[in-house]
């Protein structure tokens, strides 16, 4: 059975919500630190995100993989961009990184085709 990105991000979400209802002060501290990290400096958001995406594919994180591919086109990601970090992976985290790189291409693929309008 194939993956859905956009139900894997949905109900990790769902998930997220009741972490930060429950434990929020580990919530905000987690969400600080993120906004903190992904904010522009000397490496740009897109580049971060790429990164992130780049270690969550290394870390074989289905929701990571949907959460930065939709964050990446947020931000303008070409398809070229994806792909040579995509290569970048495969190269450092051999066959199973390889697999979820396509993991990947199928999100993007999966999270660009609803910002098509229909034929």
């Amino acid at each position: 059975m194939s993956k859905s990105f956009t139900t894997i991000t949905g109900d990790v979400s769902k998930a997220l919500a009741t972490l930060r209802k429950e434990i929020p002060d580990t919530m905000q501290g987690f969400n600080a630190m993120a906004k903190g990290a992904l904010q522009g400096g000397a490496i740009d958001e897109l580049h971060k995100e790429l990164i992130a995406l780049a270690i969550g594919v290394a870390s074989r994180c289905d929701a990571c993989i949907g959460f930065h591919v939709k964050a990446l086109i947020r931000l303008g990601v070409t398809k070229e961009q994806l792909m040579e970090t995509l290569g970048i992976c495969a190269y450092m985290g051999g066959g199973p990184t390889l697999m979820y790189a396509a993991e990947a291409v199928r999100a993007y693929e999966e999270l660009t085709a609803k910002l098509q309008p229909a034929a």
